[in-house]
């Protein structure tokens, strides 16, 4: 199969059938041997009856609907599990994303050697409100990952398929997947210049005023988490070196202090308190260190979402 096209959605029923329409019409084309994977974020409008009707009328299409909402992040790691094409394309399901970019991006994906394209929105028909924080958080993720993408957040996006098969998406994550990708391995990461479209029905379904928040908690998590997830006691066995280091540096200087120059009230100087402190610090650390060890070498997979139907081609797999 050539293309895999991963929507996540949440209450979009006016969207879908014409979203499905356009992209058929762009597969067809192009003549792309293609699947569509619509994944039902938990709506509670008409979203999953209409997806089974355009299952009916469209043999690619697929849909998988979740028991309740668990997020866009949740929605993309499913969606990437179920992709079958040889190049995966994610947008979102309010028509913003302009399909007819897809044969382009694949392009980009096979013949110039990608991992990974990103869209950027260049022109955005967004209110004030969402276009300003959105750039002060690309410019932050662009300085802090070294990966220079103007738009880290775009929805329209292509993969080579080892890259989906290859990173894992939970929490807030979804912003960050070109970060994921590099520091899993893939490092061949583009741009696109791409079409935004006003939004035409509704309003946005995903995320929050919390997002500003979460956000940047995530993109330090994800820092971390790639620099150190695999070898977390050389980041807190560092820590607590020094900490040991200096606090047993400030109570042997104490010490000496009060064996040969015959100083007393030692107890009574803050130095004191500031070296056991460091020393307790020191030791913490290094517990922590060791449980992450631990932790990391017996990890659970933490994606676990219960889907409650899905439809489409894979019923006969």
């Amino acid at each position: 199969m050539d293309i895999s096209v991963v929507i996540p959605l949440l209450n979009e029923d006016e969207s879908l059938p014409e979203l499905e329409a356009w992209i058929r019409k762009v597969m067809e084309s192009h003549s792309f041997s293609y699947e569509i994977v619509f994944i039902d974020d938990g709506s509670t409008d008409t979203s999953w009856s209409i997806i089974e009707k355009l299952t009916q009328s469209n043999p690619s299409v697929r849909g998988i609907k979740f028991q309740r909402n668990y997020g866009k992040s949740a929605a993309l790691n499913v969606g990437f599990a179920a992709a079958l094409g040889d190049v995966v394309v994610t947008m979102d399901a309010d028509l913003q994303d302009n399909p007819e970019e897809i044969p382009e991006l694949y392009r980009m994906i096979l013949k110039e050697g990608f991992d990974l394209v990103s869209g950027w929105k260049k022109v955005r028909h967004d209110p004030i409100s969402k276009t300003i924080p959105t750039k002060l958080y690309n410019a932050v993720t662009r300085k802090l990952s070294g990966i220079h993408l103007h738009d880290f957040n775009c929805g329209l996006k292509a993969y080579r398929k080892n890259v989906v098969k290859s990173i894992e998406v939970y929490g807030e994550m979804h912003r960050y997947i070109p970060v994921i990708a590099k520091w899993a391995g893939f490092s061949n990461i583009g741009e696109k210049v791409v079409q935004h479209q006003a939004r035409k029905f509704g309003v946005t379904k995903f995320g929050s005023i919390m997002r500003f928040i979460n956000g940047p908690l995530d993109l330090i998590s994800i820092m971390f988490v790639g620099k150190f997830g695999k070898r977390p006691m050389h980041f807190f066995g560092s820590l607590g070196t020094l900490s040991f280091l200096i606090g047993f540096a400030i109570l042997t200087y104490l010490s000496i202090a009060k064996l040969i120059y015959n100083q007393y009230g030692i107890t009574d100087r803050p130095l004191f308190y500031f070296g056991i402190l460091a020393i307790i610090l020191g030791m913490q650390l290094f517990t922590t260190g060791f449980l992450a060890e631990m932790l990391s070498r017996n990890s659970v997979h933490r994606n676990n979402y219960i889907v409650e139907k899905e439809i489409g081609a894979s019923d006969n797999a």
